[in-house]
């Protein structure tokens, strides 16, 4: 896949619209957080490993880049674990938002593993999103549990994205990296769930749950985590991560759609909202006067 930038960028929103539709899948699935990234993780592995089967020549990978991807694996799953749980605690909305902390966490990490400066427009950035999420908490404490989830998650998120980005831009194969991450996760949540007697015939999804799972598995997570790994050769994780911040606006007018009156919220929680989402905006203006970001 060789894309330029602008149309990177362009794929990448279309990407966080998919994201967006992640949390209402979490909320309308039956079932617990760690069986449900689970089922993601494995039946996304098992589409990517047959698309690389059909269509990609026989690539070796060496053991300490296999392990590598095992380890970001894990990463990623306690990240999604962390992520449906704050949403089954509290709303599609709130868990999202705290969930843009993100780049908070990128800001500081990105940094520190490419041994780079800080730069101050981050740190600016990051202030915006520190003060929309203390508004919000003083304002929903009765969801603390699930914006702490959302904080955590946002960690671990930032983690990977930044570890994948100096993976991609090192030559590996975006495609090859999400199949061995999916199969990282799903591995070590298997031995959890069967080190805790929970691995069972009660993690297959029936009903309406397999649909639901099979579009989180195949569209929402192999396709679009896929193609996010790809268009960071040509796009920074922060400028990633700060896009995804779009993402509660999608997620939040697709949970009204679904949910109704239970996805409305304080006052107080919108402008705190409102606060972290300006990021993007001030992020746009810096990005125009700053060569490559």
């Amino acid at each position: 896949m060789n894309l330029s930038k602008n149309k990177s960028l362009i794929l990448l929103h279309f990407i966080i619209i998919i994201w967006g539709f992640t949390g209402i899948l979490g909320k309308l699935i039956d079932m617990d957080s760690e069986t449900i990234v689970w089922n993601r993780m494995i039946i996304a592995f098992i589409t990517l490993f047959t698309i690389t089967k059909i269509t990609g020549p026989r690539t070796k990978i060496k053991f300490k880049f296999f392990l590598s991807y095992l380890l970001i694996g894990l990463v990623i799953s306690i990240h999604w674990i962390c992520f449906f749980e704050a949403i089954k605690l509290s709303t599609v909305s709130l868990a999202l938002i705290c969930l843009s902390s993100i780049s908070l966490f990128t800001a500081i990490l990105d940094p520190l593993i490419e041994r780079r400066r800080i730069l101050p427009h981050e740190v600016l950035l990051s202030i915006f999103v520190i003060l929309g999420i203390i508004i919000i908490f003083n304002y929903e404490s009765g969801y603390y549990k699930a914006i702490l989830l959302s904080i955590i998650s946002a960690f671990f998120g930032a983690l990977f994205t930044v570890l994948n980005h100096k993976l991609i831009q090192s030559g590996h194969k975006s495609i090859i990296i999400t199949t061995w991450e999916m199969f990282g996760g799903g591995l070590l949540i298997t031995l959890y769930l069967l080190f805790n007697n929970q691995f069972n015939p009660s993690i297959i999804p029936t009903g309406l749950d397999i649909i639901y799972t099979l579009i989180l598995g195949i569209i929402c997570t192999a396709f679009a985590f896929s193609v996010s790994v790809e268009i960071m050769k040509k796009i920074s994780p922060f400028t990633v991560n700060l896009s995804v911040n779009l993402e509660p606006v999608y997620a939040i007018i697709l949970a009204f759609l679904f949910f109704g009156e239970d996805e409305k919220m304080s006052i107080e929680f919108y402008i705190g909202a409102l606060i972290i989402l300006s990021s993007i905006g001030i992020n746009t203006i810096i990005k125009q006067r700053i060569k490559g970001i």
